[in-house]
């Protein structure tokens, strides 16, 4: 199988919503979902939410890495909003981003978690391109 040539990266965030924050979650993702959909660069925003297990997942379709940058330039506060609420149990980044997006993914506070890269192998789109 021949690897096509894509810079597009897909973000999956899973996150475990901290006792007594559900609603304060729910909220937090809203604005935040509604400040990308509004302003971000993102191709497609998705949040599922596993209330039994209370984990969260966010599926994040970006162009390229300087959409990334673009990204966390504009929606800090957001992302900070949402993480009073909750903490990273893994990050899956599916694409190969730009070496400072690598050094950069980390929790805003410093702290850490599992981070992992999957390169693109092959595949295709049907989204409308700008």
């Amino acid at each position: 199988m021949e690897i096509t040539d894509s810079g597009t990266l897909l973000f999956r965030n899973t996150m475990r919503v901290t006792d007594g924050h559900l609603d304060g979650f729910r909220r937090a993702i809203a604005r935040a979902v509604a400040f990308a959909h509004e302003h971000g660069p993102q191709l497609m925003v998705e949040v599922f939410l596993d209330e039994e297990r209370m984990l969260a997942h966010s599926f994040q379709l970006y162009r390229d890495s300087e959409a990334i940058r673009t990204h966390w330039r504009l929606s800090d506060p957001y992302i900070r909003e949402v993480m009073e609420h909750c903490t990273v149990q893994h990050f899956e980044v599916f694409g190969a981003p730009d070496h400072d997006i690598v050094a950069a993914l980390g929790a805003p506070d410093g702290g850490s978690f599992p981070v992992t890269i999957s390169p693109r192998l092959a595949g295709f789109s049907r989204l409308e391109t700008h």
